[in-house]
């Protein structure tokens, strides 16, 4: 039978997106409901954007009260939400300056942006000659540019021409970085852990290998952490896992609770020094309403322990997984929340998906073999349990069913 919501949206709204066929209406901590009234556990959280759970009261109240304040005013003038966030966020992370954004793509751009014009009057790069190193299976966002160092098809298909000045190296083989740096080379961008592009865990030491490679030709090492910082693996940013410190890190989904899109690029005072009044901008970045409710998200993730329960939870989910009895398993694989589980080519991941939606378990999978969990990180082992019990009885079913066919 078919849905009038589903159908309304159909009819009025570009078809960039292939939703899952079930209408959310409600959200509370890791649970969201339908308007059928059936409950979900949610192992999406929106790409980590709801790391902090649905509909957190404390963030909840905090966007309530600043909304009833001062929302909008530009970056014209200053506020008082701004520095204090700004200065909390720099003294988590170590960084000296911030520069505030709105989505993921915008402060991506914003670190290219960056790193070009450091390249220009820093490390002396002749001018338009300056070149960013990507890897391949990144996804860094959607704009032109962005997706111009995608080597995902679909990504570029119809949208070029695209900016030159980028290389795509292989992900994990720090013997590809080096080759491909030249005394143009401004920046490397990479992400500790690919996140859309199936969840790819790199090998142990990569990261510090590329740290010790830019270091060495002067070359900025950016970490796009939008998906996985802020406590998704286990720690506060990924790339902490090997002990390194990057020269800038990009930041965005769960800075913003869960309720509003917010992002960051975080860098050193001599990278940030490149920009002046006019360089860059956002009407919206960096305004009120943003800032009150990122600081508070900050504080929720450290308070209520949450990176520490991440790195616990996520061990014992990769753990059950691991012990489900199915031979369409091929792989258990991520750190912290943020697990791939990789599926046999014979059976389709999105009919997998399919049927966990009728098991109450919301996900989708990603390069069509990989069924991604990164649930809220508020989520308990109980939790858990229930949701592998659904899994395990969805293997079940599909093995069966394929027993029938042969």
């Amino acid at each position: 039978m078919s849905n009038p919501i589903i159908e309304r949206e159909l009819s009025y709204g570009a078809h960039n997106y292939e939703p899952l066929p079930v209408v959310l209406v409600r959200g509370e901590g890791v649970h969201v409901w339908d308007d059928a009234g059936n409950r979900y556990i949610d192992m999406m959280s929106a790409y980590s954007a709801v790391s902090h759970g649905h509909c957190h009261p404390r963030l909840v109240r905090v966007l309530q009260e600043q909304a009833g304040k001062l929302n909008i005013v530009s970056r014209a003038f200053y506020t008082d939400k701004l520095g204090v966030f700004l200065k909390k966020v720099c003294d988590l992370t170590g960084f000296q300056s911030a520069l505030p954004m709105n989505t993921g793509a915008e402060a991506v751009e914003t670190a290219l942006k960056a790193a070009r014009k450091w390249a220009y009057t820093c490390k002396g790069v002749p001018k338009d000659k300056a070149e960013i190193i990507a890897c391949a299976g990144n996804f860094h966002g959607r704009t032109i540019t962005i997706v111009g160092m995608s080597t995902v098809p679909q990504y570029k298909a119809g949208f070029g021409p695209f900016p030159e000045g980028f290389k795509v190296i292989p992900y994990g083989d720090a013997a590809q970085l080096e080759n491909a740096i030249t005394s143009n080379t401004a920046a490397f961008l990479v992400e500790p852990i690919i996140g859309e592009g199936g969840i790819v865990v790199p090998p142990a030491g990569y990261l510090k290998a590329c740290a010790e490679i830019c270091k060495k030709h002067n070359v900025l090492m950016i970490c796009d952490e939008i998906q996985t910082g802020l406590g998704r693996t286990g720690k506060l940013l990924a790339f902490q896992h090997e002990g390194i410190k990057p020269d800038a890190v990009v930041l965005g989904k769960a800075l913003g609770g869960g309720l509003l899109p917010v992002s960051l690029f975080l860098s050193s005072k001599e990278v940030m020094s490149v920009f002046t009044p006019g360089d860059h901008g956002s009407t919206f970045g960096g305004n009120p309403l943003a800032a009150a409710v990122g600081n508070a998200a900050l504080d929720v993730l450290i308070e209520e322990k949450l990176i520490e329960r991440a790195e616990k939870t996520g061990a014992y989910f990769q753990q059950q997984l691991k012990g489900i009895p199915s031979k369409l398993i091929k792989d258990v694989r991520g750190k912290g929340l943020l697990i791939g589980l990789e599926i046999d080519e014979s059976y389709p991941a999105h009919d997998i998906c399919l049927k966990l939606l009728k098991h109450g378990i919301l996900t989708k999978e990603t390069h069509h073999t990989v069924i991604r969990f990164a649930p809220p990180l508020i989520i308990s082992e109980e939790q858990i349990d229930a949701a592998v019990k659904s899994l395990q009885e969805v293997f079940a079913d599909i093995e069966a069913e394929m027993k029938v066919k042969q």
